[in-house]
């Protein structure tokens, strides 16, 4: 196993190459889109926030989407019925944002504002907190959508991972994913207001920088919640670039990180959501089986950009080893693992 620890410093290169591969704890390679040699209608920058509430009457959960990927941006709210095992997902498409969409170069400073037409979504950075607005009247036909939503962020450990691309020294990815952010707030739906509380309702925030090659798939599965009242979540990924350097695979136990190898998502055969997915680690530190409740599949299509989605939502069940050998084990955890082919 490679796992190679990043060093504090640029993220870029004066030639606008990957300074350096591998993974941290923490935003330690500072991302400057000046730097970067492709052409702006390469570079792909998201900020990704799921919130998903494990209420008394049943899971449900929101996610938000900002996007400029050069020649196309995104916006995109999903509602998640988990407990009737539907959902709403709404796609707006910004043509040649080149970069106006005003993305931060950080995870941890700079907002994010976007109004299109009548849809409203911002990300506010509070220090130690993320203010989540989104207002969109026309949602699922008119029904509305709007709420507000704040996730708290103690400080804690996160997986950072800058990764290339083989046979593309322009291209890269850097990519933080934060989970265990408690949710208070609440959205209202179609007239119906469903409450977050930060006992039962967690965020993960999806922080993507980079230049990708044309044809990627990807596989991703996170969850965060409470386990034995100790904030406990996980990220777990591969599929795209060269991870030699390192997998973006750690366990997050009350704030601090804990790196795992090589972890394999075994789904189904020709199905999604309708059989348990298993997941195992190459270290043998990991062993997860994940009952599907909902898949949001989607496809989207516009010019030379498509993205054909498939994001299951459900429950995570097995163990994990910390560094130092405890045994966490892991009951109806709530969470998603997914599989997404990009071309753009």
């Amino acid at each position: 196993m490679q796992q190679q620890r990043l060093s504090p410093g640029p993220l870029l290169d004066e030639n606008g190459t990957l300074a350096q591969a591998g993974w941290a704890a923490s935003e330690v390679r500072a991302y400057d889109r000046k730097r970067v040699a492709a052409s702006k209608l390469r570079i792909k920058e998201w900020d990704y926030y799921c919130v998903l509430a494990d209420g008394d009457a049943g899971p449900y959960g929101i996610a938000l989407t900002v996007a400029d990927n050069g020649y196309m941006g995104l916006l995109g709210i999903s509602w998640l019925d988990l407990a009737g095992r539907t959902e709403v997902t709404e796609n707006k498409l910004v043509p040649f944002p080149l970069g106006r969409m005003g993305m931060p170069s950080s995870a941890d400073a700079g907002d994010v504002v976007i109004h299109r037409g009548a849809m409203r979504i911002e990300f506010r950075n509070e220090g130690q907190a993320r203010r989540l607005i989104v207002d969109h009247p026309g949602f699922d036909g008119g029904r509305g959508l709007s709420g507000e939503l704040l996730l708290s962020q103690p400080p804690m450990d996160r997986v950072a991972i800058a990764t290339p691309f083989p046979r593309a020294p322009k291209a890269f990815y850097y990519n933080q994913k934060i989970n265990c952010l408690p949710a208070w707030g609440s959205i209202r739906v179609d007239g119906v207001t469903r409450e977050f509380d930060a006992t039962s309702a967690f965020g993960v925030f999806d922080w993507g920088r980079g230049v990708w090659t044309y044809d990627n798939t990807w596989y991703w599965g996170s969850a965060s919640g409470l386990v034995d009242a100790v904030p406990f979540g996980f990220n777990l990924g591969y599929g795209f670039g060269d991870t030699t350097a390192a997998s973006e695979n750690m366990v997050f136990h009350d704030g601090v990180a804990h790196k795992l190898d090589r972890v394999h998502f075994h789904r189904p055969a020709d199905t999604y959501d309708g059989a348990p997915w298993r997941f195992t680690s190459s270290d043998d530190r990991l062993e997860m089986e994940f009952d599907p409740l909902l898949d949001r599949a989607a496809d989207v299509n516009a010019l030379a950009l498509r993205s054909t989605q498939h994001q299951v939502f459900g429950r995570y069940s097995g163990f994990v080893l910390l560094d130092d050998g405890t045994r966490i084990e892991v009951e109806n955890l709530l969470g998603f693992a997914e599989e997404v082919r990009n071309r753009w």
